[in-house]
């Protein structure tokens, strides 16, 4: 079995569980998924079967979501799920959101959450915040927010939604919260959806059970060469030969950088062009 599956992740279960049902559904071990969500979070989570898991580096890394966000609250992990504390009662106004806003699109500087993934001095951050060892030094990450739009705002109960398009690691958490200081009233996230991901969306997305059959899973398998946005090149036979054996060839094509190999529609490798001649980088064979 190989491919890729748009599966829409359900809140409540981390990704790695995904993996866990899907490999006993299969029998496959070599599984793995682009872009980790939060157990709080749903939406696309792209998934690699069998070898296309040497593709994920290869996938398109913007993404976008809708965040539901309380305003006049603060959390420690910048959600609901950690220690939500009330932190304003005067109302903000759909003009002052709009006006911070506007200072958290484009290239923009963020610091990760303290309850993340991310490494420091060899740690996960999340493994020293559960020991209240919470570094004051935590690096900034410059991020880009293509597009953080209200879709809508309830004035009496203080909460919105908002669609934000953002590139590879960004945390929505972090521009939830920064969104609360700047307005001075505090802000958390309350729901996250991604709803599109790695050249996939959401409209598209299948749901995964354990009760699910091989065949389903089979009937949803998405070619790698439909989602990977890096320029083909149609292998012939002499080439054909040459790959199987490790060997490069002569660049017939002219391409510059990684390219996907492919033959009858098939990815074979990605490679690179250097000084003329294909270079196999990942072989799929």
């Amino acid at each position: 079995m190989f491919g890729f599956l748009n599966v829409d992740k359900p809140s409540g279960i981390t990704s790695h569980k995904v993996i866990s049902i899907l490999r006993k559904i299969t029998g496959i071990k070599q599984i793995g998924h682009a872009g980790t969500l939060d157990p709080l979070a749903s939406g696309v989570l792209p998934v690699a079967i069998g070898k296309a898991s040497k593709l994920i580096d290869y996938l398109d890394e913007d993404k976008e979501y809708i965040a539901g966000i309380y305003l006049g609250k603060v959390s420690d992990t910048y959600d609901i799920q950690g220690k939500v504390e009330l932190t304003f009662f005067r109302k903000i106004s759909l003009e002052e959101i709009e006006e911070a806003l506007s200072s958290l699109t484009g290239k923009i500087w963020q610091i990760p959450p303290v309850f993340s993934a991310v490494h420091y001095n060899g740690k996960r951050l999340y493994e020293l915040a559960r020991k209240g060892k919470i570094p004051d030094d935590i690096p900034k990450r410059e991020v880009k927010i293509y597009k953080n739009e209200i879709l809508s705002f309830d004035y009496e109960k203080q909460t919105l939604y908002l669609d934000i398009a953002c590139s590879k690691g960004t945390y929505i958490r972090s521009i939830v919260n920064d969104l609360g200081v700047l307005l001075g009233s505090g802000a958390v996230m309350y729901e996250l959806k991604r709803i599109k991901s790695s050249g996939l969306s959401i409209e598209n997305a299948i749901d995964i059970s354990e009760n699910e059959s091989e065949d389903f899973i089979k009937s949803h398998l998405i070619n790698p060469i439909d989602i990977i946005n890096i320029d083909t090149y149609e292998l012939n036979d002499e080439e054909c030969d040459k790959l199987k054996n490790g060997n490069k060839f002569k660049d017939r094509k002219k391409k510059q950088g990684n390219i996907l190999l492919v033959r009858e529609n098939k990815i074979m490798a990605i490679a690179e062009i250097q000084d003329k001649y294909v270079q196999p980088r990942r072989v799929l064979l």
